[in-house]
Order: structure tokens, then C-alpha cells, then sequence
């Protein structure tokens, strides 16, 4: 906003435009599975202008998209390992949080919550308890995602990057893989209209519009 370009403008108008398009679109729930589980994914310098990495998560309940984000990394990431791994955490905390909404309201998993990513070099270092010399860039902070491998709180998977759902948070697709990421993600077109009351009596009935003006 402090010195906007006609860049940003463009980026505007295609973000209005895909709202456009995609009015009658929501997210579809269902019955099924009470399996927690999420998939984290990051970039590596991202950002042309400050070089930092953009995390991406998606935790499911069951079939059920239930939280979702996509951030820039508060620092730069001198490795793609690193910027995954910090991806991790992020997705690591979101699935212990809900853990404890859950029981708090009464609601016991079976199996500890699943987190799968596909960079195998950051999922490495998880359960590691020895550090490397080229990991000792990294803040403490965030290794406590080891803590809750160890504890057994968080189990690690890997998933191939062609099945990788976060990647829709961090990267630009093509439209058939955008597409196919929101498939995925249960974002499909309901049966209801998430437009405005007003217009979409006006759209069912003309000639309702031409007495409310009068």
C-alpha cells in the first residue's frame, strides 16, 4: 500500500477475478474417519524481493478440511531443509493444538496425529537427537518437533510431492493442478448460493426487480 505498483494491481484484479468465479464454492463435510492428520509443505526463497520462504499447511479430520495456512517465514531460510523444517513445526503445533480441543471437549483419538511431508532431508532430522554442523543455523525453538516425535504425540510421514496437498499454499500451479489440489481439499460447488439474498431473488425473478426499484 506504501508504494503500489501496476504489479499489485494486476494481482488484485486476478484475486477479484477468481472470486468471481468461484461464488458458488465451498467446503464439503462428511461422515467418515476421526483420523487426524495434516500435510505441511514449504518454498525456498520465495519471495523475489526479501528471499524468505512461505509455509503451507492443511489439517484434515477424517475426509474433512478443518484449518489451513499459508505464512512468510519471519526469517530467511539459508536451506530448503531449513525451510521445510520450520514448515514442520508450524503444522506440528496446529496438530497438538487441536489434540487438546479435542480433549477438551471430550473427544479421544485412537492413534496419535499424522504429519506428512515430502522432504525427507527436514523429516531426518526430527527424530534425530544429534545435532549437525550444518543445522545449528536453526533456532532451538523449533526443534520441538523432535520432543513430540520422541513422545510419540506426532507421527512423521512421507508423501510424495505429486500428492503433496499443501503445495496449493505455497506455490503458483497450473489450473489443472490447482484443480486437482481443490478436489482434494473437499472445495467443491454446492447445492446452495453463497451470494447476496437480494440478487439472487432478482436473477430468479425479473420482475421482482423492477418493483423493488419502484
Amino acid at each position: 500500500m506504501h508504494q503500489p505498483r501496476e504489479s499489485h494491481l494486476g494481482a488484485v484484479k486476478r484475486i477479484l477475478r477468481y472470486l468471481k468465479g468461484t461464488l458458488e464454492h465451498g467446503l464439503w463435510f462428511q461422515q467418515g474417519s476421526t483420523h487426524l492428520h495434516a500435510y505441511s509443505d514449504a518454498d525456498w526463497a520465495g519471495c523475489p524481493i526479501d528471499r524468505r520462504s512461505t509455509s503451507g499447511y492443511c489439517v484434515f479430520f477424517g475426509s474433512n478440511l478443518i484449518s489451513w495456512s499459508a505464512k512468510k517465514q519471519p526469517t530467511v531460510a539459508r536451506s530448503s531443509t531449513e525451510a521445510e523444517y520450520r514448515g514442520i513445526a508450524l503444522a506440528a503445533a496446529e496438530l497438538v493444538y487441536i489434540s487438546k480441543l479435542f480433549r477438551d471437549i471430550g473427544l479421544y483419538l485412537a492413534n496419535p496425529p499424522t504429519l506428512l511431508c515430502d522432504n525427507q532431508s527436514a523429516m531426518a532430522l526430527a527424530p534425530n537427537p544429534v545435532f549437525h554442523a550444518r543445522t545449528k543455523h536453526i533456532e532451538v525453538d523449533y526443534h520441538f518437533i523432535r520432543e513430540l516425535v520422541l513422545l510419540g504425540y506426532v507421527r512423521l510421514k512421507f508423501v510424495s510431492s505429486s500428492y503433496q496437498l499443501a503445495d496449493i499454499f505455497t506455490k503458483s500451479l497450473s489450473t489443472p493442478r490447482f484443480q486437482f489440489l481443490c478436489s482434494k481439499l473437499s472445495v467443491c460447488t454446492a447445492p446452495f448460493t453463497l451470494r447476496g439474498a437480494d440478487r439472487a431473488t432478482t436473477e430468479n425473478n425479473p420482475s421482482h426487480s423492477s418493483q423493488s426499484k419502484t
